[in-house]
């Protein structure tokens, strides 16, 4: 029984994984897509993005006969109420994501994902009653310096990073204590999100202003698929979120924030200061330390196991 118990415990989290790493894979490119779509309002672009997304959730849905599930999570007050705090706080995350690329601060959002595991690994702490081993905590302090010495050095509070930071780690938490599967609390989230979305689009088209339909047909491809590139890295994410710690998750997100940071150095080439250097260096070496500490934790659990069988 104990063997049995452990070896789904095992295959549970090596799937969390999978899917976390994919998730992570696909935001760490969202940079190149959204830049493409900077000729549109940012506004215009979150609202595409909620509304294609709850047709691609939908057809989802009804081919796999899962609207009564959907019909449930509304009846549940709970799970509503938790569900409009995720949603208001993944569209913030959209909104000034988006913003950020628009006006050439990739390295901005990649230092505020490069701050969220570590405050999701603080929300753990504080609500899910997590416990820090001397490493993690360690690493938290560091990535604090960083954000400090930035702010110090660079004349002015990274709102944009801290915002980023906060709102996506908290719907991590959301996500991981709501009680409904993750195509159903993203569907909820969204058609919660579509009436101001969709309101929204039709204002701006009937006072033309609208940039769907008219614009180049490149760009009305890439806001309709905006609910498909929307949907799927969620869906891994929630699937992951309840399958992992939320530290785990934390130390997962890293992925993300490496990529758009090559891509804002490397390919848009924006400035990269000395501030910038101290910064991220200190929240790699807290990376560092919390990974050190995260692979040494699955050892011991991995060898505690064997000892059992």
């Amino acid at each position: 029984m104990i063997e049995q118990e452990t070896k789904n415990t095992h295959k549970d989290a090596a799937t969390g994984l999978g899917y976390g790493i994919t998730a992570y894979l696909i935001w760490g490119f969202f940079p190149v897509y959204f830049k493409a779509l900077t000729s549109v309002p940012a506004l215009q672009v979150v609202s595409h993005r909620i509304v294609w997304s709850v047709l691609f959730l939908s057809l989802i849905l009804g081919w796999r006969g899962k609207w009564s599930v959907v019909a449930g999570a509304f009846r549940d007050r709970r799970v509503v109420v938790l569900l409009i705090s995720s949603a208001l706080l993944i569209a913030t995350n959209w909104l000034v994501f988006i913003i950020a690329i628009a006006h050439s601060q990739v390295i901005q959002s990649s230092l505020g994902y490069f701050i969220t595991p570590f405050v999701s690994v603080l929300l753990g702490v504080i609500f899910l009653k997590e416990r820090l081993s001397r490493l993690q905590s360690i690493s938290l302090i560091l990535a604090a310096a960083g954000v400090v010495l930035l702010t110090v050095n660079y004349g002015r509070f990274p709102w944009v990073s801290l915002i980023l930071a906060f709102t996506f780690g908290s719907y991590g938490l959301f996500r991981k204590v709501v009680t409904v599967d993750s195509i159903t609390g993203l569907t909820v989230e969204t058609l919660l999100l579509s009436p101001f979305a969709l309101g929204y689009l039709v204002y701006v088209t009937l006072n033309g202003t609208g940039s769907f339909p008219g614009q180049a047909l490149q760009i009305n491809v890439f806001l309709v698929f905006a609910g498909v590139a929307t949907s799927v890295p969620l869906l891994l994410f929630a699937s992951a979120a309840r399958r992992l710690r939320l530290a785990t998750i934390g130390f997962l997100q890293y992925i993300t924030p490496t990529m758009h940071f090559l891509l804002a150095v490397l390919l848009y080439r924006e400035p990269f200061t000395q501030a910038h250097l101290i910064c991220f260096l200190l929240i790699w070496a807290g990376l560092c330390c919390y990974s050190f500490d995260a692979v040494r934790r699955v050892r011991a659990v991995r060898q505690n196991a064997a000892n059992l069988l």
